[in-house]
């Protein structure tokens, strides 16, 4: 949104200084607010939304027979009660009926998945796929596969995605790993997959956001924090980024008729392996991971907005859905309130055209 500001005289602390305040003044409420029942800082900046969407679980799924869906990122664990969100989106939508595709990095974990969900439904229409988002060439050949195996897809989740690892690593592209898998991977993806989305029946893209997103600030002169490195700032960055570009990708769809609704959603706080295999148990999510259970929900609870986002007939394109209680951390689907920063159209627009560089792509 701006760069870093040149002027010496200013007086506030650097942009770095005043987001790390933000994050630790965010984690110390957190904390105590955790121990007393109560997360968070107000409704104005985390809030789930308000309570006018009925509670909705996994019973109210739609029926999804005949539906061809893809949910990147559903990987299965061996830990029962840290197998990740997009696993539970896909458990949840094969119950339905709906034929999906689960694609991840890890063949083992991916296949392993695909065992667990014919063995709890049966009867399921699933399958695995490899896809490494931080890899251009492995999402380009992942779309000519889905393009060869079928002429359309009804909904897309990009649900995959990583934390930042406390120093700076990049994609086999040169990218930094968390932007490179968080906001430019979905994006080349969804716009490899866009004739499939535009020939699909009721067709919906769910982008996974964060409520960290409020802490995003893109700095456009470095977008891939090769000046300054900060592993909470490279999540929060990329994060923002989604919400632009859901909201974004909706706009455009409307404009241009391509009759896809696209839809960001987040979790909340689920416990999953993403702090393990990110910062990792010494950071300060790690800290929480450990020592604060009552912050994080299960991953089945946590894989409920994006559902909702999904497959409720009351969704809608361009809107925002996360967990309803407990400030917005936890608890069924409600309706989140985006950061401002996630409604700033030239910001929005000026992504959208670096992704298109940086990823090859176009949706033109």
């Amino acid at each position: 949104m701006r760069s870093e500001p040149d002027n010496q005289d200013d007086r506030r602390p650097p942009r770095a200084a005043r987001s790390a305040f933000s994050r630790r003044s965010f984690l110390q409420v957190s904390a105590v607010g955790a121990a007393a029942g109560m997360v968070g800082f107000g409704a104005g900046r985390l809030t789930g939304g308000p309570a006018e969407i009925p509670d909705w679980t996994y019973e109210n799924i739609p029926d999804q027979r005949g539906r061809r869906v893809i949910v990147t990122g559903a990987n299965g664990y061996p830990q029962e009660d840290r197998s990740g969100l997009g696993y539970h989106q896909a458990l949840g939508l094969a119950r339905a009926g709906a034929d999906v595709t689960i694609a991840s990095r890890n063949r083992e974990r991916g296949e392993e998945a695909v065992r667990r969900m014919r063995a709890e439904v049966s009867g399921a229409t699933v399958r695995f796929e490899t896809l490494d988002l931080a890899n251009l060439a492995s999402i380009s050949a992942f779309a000519d596969r889905m393009r060869a195996s079928g002429d359309r897809l009804d909904l897309l989740i990009n649900s995959a995605g990583v934390m930042a690892r406390q120093h700076r690593e990049v994609s086999v592209d040169g990218f930094e790993r968390v932007f490179a898998t968080n906001a430019l991977g979905p994006f080349a993806l969804t716009a490899q997959l866009l004739p499939l989305l535009r020939n699909g029946n009721a067709p919906r893209i769910v982008w996974m956001a964060s409520s960290r997103g409020h802490f995003g600030e893109l700095n456009f002169d470095d977008l891939q924090q090769e000046k300054v490195y900060d592993y909470a700032r490279a999540y929060d960055d990329a994060k923002l980024a989604d919400l632009l570009l859901a909201f974004e990708c909706d706009r455009r769809s409307r404009a241009a008729g391509w009759r896809i609704s696209s839809i960001a959603a987040h979790p909340g706080v689920a416990r999953t392996n993403i702090v393990l295999d990110g910062p990792g148990l010494d950071s300060a999510e790690g800290w929480r991971f450990r020592y604060i259970p009552v912050m994080w929900q299960d991953p089945a609870l946590g894989a409920l907005p994006l559902l909702y986002a999904g497959t409720s007939p009351h969704a809608v394109g361009g809107g925002y859905y996360g967990p309803k209680d407990f400030q917005g951390l936890r608890g069924l689907p409600g309706v989140a309130t985006p950061p401002p920063a996630s409604q700033d159209l030239e910001t929005a627009n000026r992504l959208w055209a670096t992704l298109e560089q940086l990823g090859q792509v176009s949706f033109g």
